[in-house]
């Protein structure tokens, strides 16, 4: 196999793999926004499990990450606008990331 052919495969695989943990992070990022969620609504235990694996299952439905937004608003209400959303996602996408990058 030619060195040209060997680069294509690893850059391949690299994406491969950086598609594979943008999307184990972003499952993660969604269950920790799911349980932060069913925190402020007085959920706990395996009600506030539930809920975060609807929050998980929502983002399934639509491509784009503004359904999960579109779910924690409506069910928020009062004790969450949009853009403090939007920053706590963006903090567990963070923290998801780096939980990965420690495995």
């Amino acid at each position: 196999m030619s060195t040209f052919h060997e680069r294509e495969r690893a850059f391949e695989n690299k994406y491969a793999h950086d598609q594979e943990m943008m999307f184990k992070a972003v499952s993660r990022r969604n269950r920790k926004i799911g349980l932060w969620a069913a925190g402020l609504l007085g959920l706990s235990g395996e009600e506030a499990e539930n809920y975060a694996l609807d929050v998980i299952r929502v983002d399934f439905t639509k491509a784009g990450h503004d359904v999960v937004v579109e779910k924690l608003v409506a069910d928020l209400g009062a004790h969450a606008d949009e853009a403090t959303i939007r920053t706590r996602m963006a903090d567990f996408l963070s923290e998801a990331k780096a939980e990965l990058a420690d495995v």
